[in-house]
């Protein structure tokens, strides 16, 4: 008797540490959603409603607000979060490629399928999968994709072997999705089914309070990355941050606080001439013409600032298009496949 009641104190021991350690994870989700306006703390709300169900969630916002970045708050606020999301880029892929890449494929199941490949969904079993860029996929395997959802089940390209599937799916989408649905573009009953919970990210403009922190947590989070000590924003610099318009939203506040750093050299304070657009600041002016850039009298680093304007530029022409690769390729007279490699070539150098 003493040894039973001995093994169930440690077994509740044992419980309570890991429902602890478990409630501890679970917190850190919040300090991906920066900031403290109405707006984003809305944003957290629901994140922290929905996050321990299973239902799906569509996330809706202009470029560069971070949809990515609430997808993944919303998988470590849930259950699954011991397990990796899994990410797939649905504007990234031509059609085929990509219903191989989200379901697998066997052997010979395509010219070039010469080995069997697990698919994306199969690789987030017990987990969540994102679908970014939901509204560029192509309308034929649209309905593939909402038997997976209704069902939980799919077979792999080229097999008749039916497979099951635990998996959370988060989509997010910078596109009217109701005007594409209107439009014979996007299935109406995906839609709806997409659509169970509707999160909204706000544009920039609309939680200007939140650019100084922001701002702050971009400083601290590039300096840790360059391995330099942290440098302090100076006020006129954060005035000078606040008036600005920020089209391109939180992604363009976090490459315009990129720029800053590397141009601020071993200053140990930013002013607001680092930043690109601030007076006497190093002006990136992109045109039909000639470019013209000033040099700063400290100097610049030529492949970082060719990289910053290449980014500038893919922005602006998605911000245009309202996120259409095909119509901003088009803009750039790039081919859709070189605008979407571009694309995803800098979203990685932004994440690493």
């Amino acid at each position: 008797m003493e040894r039973s009641i001995c093994g169930t104190l440690e077994e509740r021991v044992t419980r309570s540490l890991a429902q602890l350690a478990e409630k501890v994870e679970s917190s850190d989700w919040e300090a991906l959603l920066v900031g403290r306006s109405p707006e984003i703390r809305e944003v957290a709300r629901v994140i922290g409603l929905v996050a321990s169900r299973r239902a799906t969630v569509l996330i809706t916002g202009e470029t560069g607000t971070g949809k990515e970045v609430a997808a993944r708050a919303l998988h470590l606020a849930g259950p699954r979060r011991r397990r990796p999301m899994i990410a797939v880029n649905c504007a990234a892929l031509p059609e085929n490629l990509l219903e191989a890449e989200l379901f697998g494929h066997v052997r010979g199941a395509f010219t070039g399928a010469i080995q069997s490949r697990t698919g994306r969904f199969e690789q987030a079993h017990g987990s969540t999968l994102f679908l970014d860029e939901i509204g560029e996929m192509p309308i034929e395997l649209q309905a593939k994709l909402l038997r997976v959802l209704q069902e939980r089940e799919f077979q792999r390209l080229g097999s008749s072997e039916t497979l099951r599937v635990d998996v959370r799916v988060v989509a997010a989408t910078n596109c009217d999705l109701a005007g594409r649905v209107h439009a014979g573009r996007f299935r109406e009953d995906l839609f709806y089914r997409l659509n169970v919970v509707p999160i909204q990210m706000p544009p920039l403009r609309q939680r200007r309070d939140d650019i100084p922190l922001l701002a702050e947590h971009f400083v601290e989070k590039i300096c840790l990355q360059e391995e330099i000590a942290r440098k302090t924003i100076v006020p006129e610099a954060f005035d000078r941050l606040c008036d600005c318009s920020w089209p391109g939203n939180v992604r363009q506040l976090e490459n315009a606080v990129e720029m800053a750093v590397a141009l601020s050299g071993d200053r140990a304070f930013l002013l607001p001439t680092d930043f690109p657009g601030a007076a006497g600041g190093p002006q990136l002016s992109v045109t039909s013409a000639t470019p013209a850039i000033a040099v700063p009298d400290g100097g610049l680093d030529y492949e970082q600032t060719l990289a910053l304007i290449e980014r500038s530029i893919l922005e602006q022409a998605l911000q245009k298009t309202g996120g259409n690769k095909k119509a901003a390729a088009q803009m750039l007279r790039l081919k859709r496949t070189t605008l979407s490699a571009k694309v995803r070539t800098l979203e990685a150098a932004a994440c690493n």
